[in-house]
């Protein structure tokens, strides 16, 4: 028998509705969660909305009220949380809530490991329960307020078919023998998840299509980033919205080589704007070439004949385990992954989860 979602009004956006949810949640004998952000309307993004499933229905709980998260945060850190694909989620409760379970069960990771190729949750819902679920919302705004019916609707549906399709995908992991893959995995999400890497203020401008300019040009577009940075801050708007990647290669080159840049600027840049952007490629320009960012040259390294060996070896492995485990060889070991171990397998074998391992030694 299906479930159907059980349709509780409203949203709880307030300390004393909060207050009285919260006990369902610290009885719950099992927690789905799923999160939206506003990653498409907003920069920078934020989390806009929790979505939280029991068996006494699903809740949806808004962050961006004057509420104080953090009894909820805690009475969810008690459970062993069902949530899809959760390593963006997790990246941002983490960031914005400084929230880390103590363990998961990832229903994308989940059907991975079971050779599933299609494994979005629309795809395993109908797969799995027969259910066929909505993407209307998908890229909607989820700052607005009030939500819309639709956009409720389909946050719940996020949460409501987790548990019962968790609870298939468990017995399969179980019946092949993958369930430890599994909590590796988990585990392995939730640890990188918990740990913010750090910008690194020497490449993050460089976008895609930097490597064909020249030093000169580098320097306008290291400005030319940090101007839309400011401006996408400012007007609370992805950066791409202030200007795409390619026009800011093409005005970088533009401007070191004394071109016109308006062919390559947005249809309507405001006078501020404008002036701003011509401040950037000012600063740039005056740089001392001493100041210049550097070109970065990728510096190859050869193998060795001996390495070029192992790594066949190691790859013919991997590829026949996945052949007969019906893997994506991939979740195995990367080409990456297999290059490092050929050059040093005692170094690199530690970073593997063990089943990874096993399934590659000899």
């Amino acid at each position: 028998m299906l479930l159907q979602p059980r349709y509780i009004p409203g949203v709880v956006d307030t300390e004393e509705k909060l207050a009285v949810y919260l006990p369902q949640v610290r009885q719950a004998k099992w927690v789905a969660v799923d999160t939206e952000a506003d990653s498409l309307h907003a920069y920078p993004e934020k989390v806009c909305l929790i979505q939280i499933g029991t068996v006494s229905g699903d809740r949806l709980i808004d962050p961006l009220a004057s509420i104080d998260l953090t009894p909820l945060l805690e009475a969810l850190s008690g459970h062993e949380l069902i949530m899809h694909g959760a390593d963006y989620d997790l990246r941002l409760l983490r960031k914005h809530h400084d929230f880390v379970p103590k363990a998961i069960f990832d229903t994308m990771l989940a059907a991975r490991l079971l050779g599933v190729r299609q494994f979005s949750l629309g795809d395993l819902v109908l797969r799995h329960i027969g259910v066929k679920l909505e993407k209307g919302s998908q890229k909607a705004n989820w700052a607005l307020r009030p939500l819309t019916e639709r956009m409720e609707r389909y946050a719940r549906h996020d949460t409501h078919y987790l548990k019962p399709l968790a609870d298939r995908l468990r017995s399969e992991l179980k019946a092949r023998g993958r369930l430890g893959w599994h909590r590796e995995a988990c585990a392995k999400v939730i640890a990188d998840s918990s740990c913010p890497r750090a910008a690194d203020m020497d490449s993050v401008w460089r976008v895609k299509g930097s490597h064909l300019l020249g030093r000169p040009a580098l320097a306008v577009l290291r400005e030319l980033w940090q101007w839309r940075e400011t401006e996408a801050i400012a007007a609370n708007r992805p950066p791409f919205f202030i200007m795409t990647h390619p026009n800011l290669v093409e005005v970088a080159a533009a401007a070191a080589t004394a071109r016109p840049i308006e062919p390559f600027l947005p249809r309507h840049v405001s006078e501020r704007r404008r002036r701003a952007l011509m401040k950037a490629i000012a600063r740039g320009l005056h740089l001392r070439p001493e100041h210049h960012p550097p070109i970065l040259r990728t510096i190859g390294r050869r193998p060795s004949e001996e390495e070029k060996r192992r790594y066949l070896e190691l790859k013919r492995r991997r590829d026949a385990r996945a052949l007969e485990l019906d893997l994506d060889p991939t979740l195995i070991a990367s080409h990456a992954t297999l290059s490092d171990l050929a050059r040093d397998w005692e170094k690199y074998s530690s970073q593997l989860m063990s089943w990874q391992r096993h399934l590659l030694a000899a």
